[in-house]
């Protein structure tokens, strides 16, 4: 039973704007603090690194990236969406005097507003770039699998497809670094079963063979042995790059639009049409997901706004109603679908990503394995040292 603000057992986090709404896996202590809070102080605690320390681990990264990269054409791969973090990244490699190439994934769904920020971008910084248009035929049956399945990561398509894309690249082009916009301060919050894991290519393939119509022939894939090629084999490494630096969400965007031309979306991930309109209706309507709350969290964890404007930025509708409505049609008739077709998948009961096929289980040996094995050889570096 999903829970509402008005339901007995409902509660909130006391320093957080997380709740118990769709969220079997939050906690709460004696003070109402949620566990997502302390969560995201460990994870603060170990990966972010800011003042001389962040300065030194920055400059030591780099170099090595510049060292591996010699005499190739780019020494680290960007991906660029055109969003906040993405472009960010992109200022803070050039700024460092690294030779980036950037990977874009066109899926169909950009903004003109995403695509003009793109362009802003690779022209100012003079950044070459790899676009992959992806067949759209396929693409559309995929995302229509995953409605069709009543599963909560629609969004694992497109993630899963630009992952593929960049670890081929960098295999292709000799590029030893990933360096993504992934970070602790704006990102470390998020519900596990609000998404599910993007690598998981069985999983997707699986979806796919139920309720899928067409055979997928070009789009990327990754499954768990090219995981384990370029992860052991090749040693790609990939690096989050806003970790090792002070990131503040504001005082960013306001040097990406100073010094680039950048231009602000309204949401986080607003740059695709799908992705605003899956996170603006589809989440909360079918599986009562709002994401702001975790985003807002985790500007309230890293002391970029107050509890009181998170809570009244929650208030505020996702989309007003003629933006929804827009938005609505636009995504219906591109995907083929008509209003009767669509409301009937969305009174579809949600459907776990588990029901289906998976990879998970590999990747769990995998790591156990990798586990087993540092562990065995710092045992044996200890008895070493001491004969």
């Amino acid at each position: 039973m999903i829970l509402s603000k008005n339901d007995i057992g409902y509660q909130q986090c006391s320093l957080t704007v997380m709740d118990n709404i769709a969220d079997e896996h939050i906690r709460f202590d004696k003070d109402g603090i949620c566990n997502y809070y302390y969560e995201y102080k460990e994870a603060e605690k170990k990966q972010v690194f800011t003042g001389p320390e962040g300065e030194l681990r920055l400059k030591k990264i780099v170099d090595e990236i510049k060292l591996r990269g010699r005499g190739n054409d780019y020494d680290c791969l960007i991906g660029l969406s055109g969003g906040v973090d993405s472009s960010y990244v992109a200022w803070v490699v050039k700024q460092h005097g690294l030779r980036p190439l950037a990977v874009h994934l066109d899926n169909g769904w950009n903004s003109e507003l995403a695509v003009k920020n793109i362009e802003q971008i690779i022209q100012k910084l003079d950044i070459d770039l790899y676009t992959l248009v992806v067949n759209w035929d396929e693409f559309k049956d995929i995302q229509m699998s995953f409605l069709k399945a009543s599963v909560v990561d629609i969004e694992m398509v497109s993630d899963h497809a630009i992952f593929a894309t960049m670890y081929k690249l960098a295999k292709n082009k000799n590029i030893g670094y990933i360096i993504s916009g992934t970070n602790v301060v704006t990102e470390q919050i998020m519900p596990p079963g609000w998404l599910y894991k993007k690598m998981d290519f069985a999983n997707l393939k699986d979806i796919h063979r139920r309720f899928g119509s067409i055979p997928l022939k070009t789009y990327p894939s990754f499954g768990f042995k090219k995981h384990i090629y370029y992860s052991a084999i090749l040693k790609l490494t990939p690096i989050s790059i806003l970790n090792y630096l002070p990131y503040n969400k504001d005082e960013v965007k306001k040097v990406l639009t100073e010094k680039l031309g950048w231009r602000d979306y309204g949401g986080k991930h607003y740059e695709s049409v799908f992705t605003k309109f899956y996170q603006s209706y589809i989440l909360p309507e079918k599986f009562h997901i709002d994401k702001r709350k975790a985003h807002l969290s985790n500007l309230i964890c890293s002391n970029q706004m107050s509890r009181e404007t998170a809570l009244k930025l929650l208030d505020e509708p996702l989309l007003s109603g003629a933006e929804l409505v827009e938005s609505k049609e636009y995504v219906l008739k591109k995907l083929g679908l008509s209003a009767d077709e669509f409301d009937r998948i969305m009174k579809q009961p949600p459907n776990r990503h588990e029901s289906f096929k998976s990879d998970q289980h590999l990747h769990k040996l995998y790591m156990d394995f990798l586990i087993r094995t540092a562990n065995f050889r710092r045992l044996f570096k200890r008895k070493t040292l001491a004969s």
